[in-house]
């Protein structure tokens, strides 16, 4: 742990390794010291002995940008940095700032708005069967159904604007090493376990809270139980919200 993690495909081959475990695209640039939550991330998972390499600031134009080290063997991590890239690129009153304290030299333009949106479907595109994980404060704070204050409209869930798979909530250090394990037993992404992310993205937009653990989402046949101990009210109206949800939400799923 005394080198910095990967940031190119030279630093991964020097490590001896040839493919990563987690890839970790972020909007800021990579200073691997804890007042970046990508740097804390990153150790964290490399102490438990996962391969992380960074992106750090990639150019969201090109799908070449998160193709530095292939494909990860268990998923990738994304961030909009230790700012929302929102706040980071606007003043309250809508106009552009001037300066990004966590680009280098200050730089503006290094990082897309709605960044943590942008990666996940530039790496979407690529890489259609991946784990997508986000992270950090922007992903934090669209969880759930929102107002957005940039478009002044009420918006669903980043998880389905994003394409990407789950949310680490808050800091992250604890629900990571749990993500990290679920992949590393073979979770996959919501393309070939469709009704997982679909069922876990209506919750979330709906504004629910669950507690769930990743040993659900390995059976198909408990789902319907699932949502039952999920929602806290009475069975005809769990029944109403299961129907609305699953069509409006989450489409057509073959049961």
């Amino acid at each position: 742990m005394q080198d910095f993690l990967p940031v190119t495909r030279e630093d991964m081959k020097s490590r001896g390794w040839d493919e990563l475990d987690f890839v970790y695209v972020t909007g800021d640039a990579y200073v691997d010291h804890p007042s970046f939550g990508s740097a804390i991330i990153g150790r964290l998972l490399e102490s438990r002995g996962y391969r992380v390499g960074m992106i750090p600031q990639p150019d969201w134009r090109k799908k070449e940008s998160i193709q530095v080290f292939g494909e990860p063997r268990l998923g990738f991590l994304v961030t909009a940095g230790n700012m929302d890239s929102m706040v980071n690129h606007y003043t309250v009153s809508k106009k552009h700032r001037s300066t990004d304290a966590y680009s280098p030299g200050g730089k503006m333009g290094l990082r897309p708005d709605r960044a943590s949106v942008v990666y996940s479907n530039l790496i979407r595109q690529t890489y259609k069967h991946t784990p997508i994980i986000l992270g950090g404060i922007e992903a934090s704070l669209r969880r759930m159904a929102h107002y957005d204050y940039w478009e002044n409209k009420v918006k669903h869930s980043i998880l389905i604007d994003s394409g990407a798979d789950l949310i680490s909530y808050g800091m992250g250090e604890h629900s990571i090493l749990e993500i990290a394990e679920a992949c590393k037993a073979g979770f996959r992404s919501r393309r070939s376990h469709m009704w997982q992310g679909r069922f876990l993205k209506a919750m979330i937009s709906a504004g629910f809270t669950i507690r769930w653990s990743f040993r659900h989402l390995n059976r198909y046949r408990p789902i319907k139980n699932l949502m039952r101990t999920a929602l806290p009210f009475s069975t005809e109206t769990q029944i109403h919200l299961q129907q609305s949800l699953w069509q409006n939400l989450m489409g057509t799923v073959d049961m």
